[in-house]
């Protein structure tokens, strides 16, 4: 696909086609990570994609990274405390 950088006030810019945004599951407003490759021959655009939280407030990886080193999962068992038939 060829296309062509345009003026669009103070900026320039690309329009991608509709196709493709469909093929990335895009639409306008997404976020794009844009950047340089390494040889500094082209440039790279990226959706940036979010990791799902737990409740909207951790992610899975930042609670796995707050455990302890040697921590061990076991079960937790409650003991007789009054007058309980088990």
């Amino acid at each position: 696909m060829n296309t062509t950088l345009q003026a669009w006030g103070n900026s320039q810019g690309v329009r991608l086609p509709k196709a493709l945004l469909a093929a990335l599951h895009l639409e306008a407003g997404a976020s794009l990570e844009v950047f340089l490759s390494p040889k500094k021959d082209a440039i790279i655009v990226k959706p940036v994609r979010t990791i799902p939280r737990v409740r909207g407030r951790h992610r899975i990886e930042e609670l796995v990274a707050a455990m302890p080193k040697g921590y061990k999962a076991g079960e937790f068992g409650w003991d007789k405390c009054g007058r309980e038939v088990w």
